[in-house]
């Protein structure tokens, strides 16, 4: 539990009781990964409609609503594909 399983940027949704109203918008994005405390992760997150962030540690996330995260071997795959630019189609001028 104490490596962060999400990544800035990740849309994530919070379970239920962490708003203020059964009604609120549980899905926000992660804005940044904060220090292990005594071992949980923490994130600080930000819904689209606030202005300002929380912090919440991993076990605040709805593990079933959340979309799950690429697996590794489609990671690694991403990883070793090739890069839209390449230098050596550049033409420059003399």
């Amino acid at each position: 539990m104490g490596r962060p399983n999400y990544k800035v940027g990740d849309m994530i949704v919070l379970k239920s009781g962490l708003t203020r109203t059964a009604k609120a918008e549980k899905r926000c994005r992660i804005s940044s990964i904060l220090p292990n405390d005594h071992g949980h992760v923490q994130y600080r997150v930000q819904f689209d409609a606030e202005n300002f962030e929380r912090r919440i540690t991993e076990a605040d996330i709805d593990t079933g609503e959340t979309p799950s995260r690429i697996s590794p071997e489609a990671a690694a795959k991403a990883d070793s594909a090739e890069p839209w630019l390449k230098f050596s189609s550049i033409r420059t001028g003399k």
